[in-house]
């Protein structure tokens, strides 16, 4: 499943359902689909997003488990949080809201 977050402040991202979900809950939000914050909640989401994203970095291992260089990288949530992050910061910054669906 895709989940796609649009703004009129930004262009539209689109994720990957279980990440997207992951990064609602930490945005404070139930995490269910289709949704939406209005222009108003945006800031707090933002903060709240920032801070799950830090604090779940601090824990997470900065390599992979296993050594293997023919392993796939691993990337962190904050590296995919990154782009939700861009969008939040247009939208509170023009004040307008933020949806969410399939």
């Amino acid at each position: 499943m895709l989940i796609t977050f649009s703004t009129p402040a930004y262009p539209k991202i689109t994720m990957f359902g279980d990440i997207a979900v992951k990064l609602l809950k930490l945005m404070g939000h139930s995490g269910k689909i289709p949704g939406a914050l209005s222009a108003g909640d945006v800031p707090a989401a933002l903060q709240k997003l920032r801070a799950g994203v830090q604090a779940q970095a601090a824990t997470e291992p900065e390599t992979a488990e296993n050594d293997d260089p023919a392993a796939e990288p691993r990337v962190g949530l904050a590296t995919r949080a990154f782009p939700l992050i861009e969008l939040l910061e247009a939208a509170a910054a023009a004040e307008k809201e933020v949806m969410w669906d399939q």
